[in-house]
């Protein structure tokens, strides 16, 4: 599962000012038009920051009209729409990164998946590498989003998404 090219990190990440729930899902949904299965992104950033917001924008852009819960207490959640599967991962309260082992991400993790992992750093090794790293924060009260090249395929979704802006 590991797909990431060698020196992409060294890219400057490219940044996106969100105002708002809204500007988020907008960005989401430029994601969701371009992504080409599979993909592994990491969302980064503190509590609060959108990283939640941007994972249900992002399975909501693909048609899907139901509840998108936070996995927070489940770990993982999983959806299909628009063609794809998303497997969205919130490892903020895991207390080992081997618990991941009992979740058979390696198992679901297909041609036809999305693996949205939020707290990535807790997962240490258990992980596939990312393509994209999501990075939420705020700077003098302005909240942004960069985004992190870490594969040849991330390159691609990248500038997809950067084009359709």
């Amino acid at each position: 599962m590991n797909r990431a090219a060698k020196g992409a990190a060294t890219e400057a990440p490219w940044v996106q000012v969100v105002e708002d729930e809204r500007a988020v899902a907008v960005l989401a949904g430029r994601f969701a038009a371009a992504v080409q299965t599979p993909v592994v992104i990491y969302l980064q950033g503190d509590l609060g920051a959108g990283k939640t917001t941007f994972a249900r924008a992002y399975i909501h852009s693909l048609g899907f009209a139901g509840y998108v819960k936070s996995p927070s207490y489940g770990l993982l959640e999983t959806y299909a729409a628009g063609g794809q599967k998303v497997l969205h991962l919130d490892l903020y309260r895991i207390e080992d990164p081997e618990e991941l082992e009992y979740l058979a991400i390696r198992d679901l993790f297909d041609d036809q998946t999305v693996l949205l992992v939020e707290w990535p750093d807790r997962g240490e090794h258990y992980l596939p590498e990312p393509d994209l790293l999501l990075e939420f924060g705020e700077k003098d009260e302005v909240r942004f989003i960069g985004c992190h090249v870490q594969s040849d395929h991330g390159r691609a979704l990248s500038e997809k998404v950067r084009q359709a802006s």
